[in-house]
């Protein structure tokens, strides 16, 4: 057991609640997209990327070839 009184426990359990919030949208949103056809996966697949792309910036990997 860790001593809850340690300095930087409270980052650290933040953090780990963070990350299980991020993996609990990810496990919410796979339950909706195994009821979706083709199409509709495609439609999202575009959303998403342009999403990524207007957070992120120019997607780096597209110009580079992976043997």
């Amino acid at each position: 057991m860790t001593d809850q009184t340690r300095w930087g426990i409270l980052e650290v359990q933040t953090k780990n609640k963070a990350i299980k919030y991020q993996k609990d949208l990810v496990s919410r949103a796979m339950e909706h997209v195994v009821k979706m056809d083709e199409s509709g996966i495609t439609d999202l697949m575009i959303q998403i990327e342009a999403e990524y792309e207007r957070k992120y910036g120019k997607n780096e990997a597209n110009d580079k070839v992976i043997l």
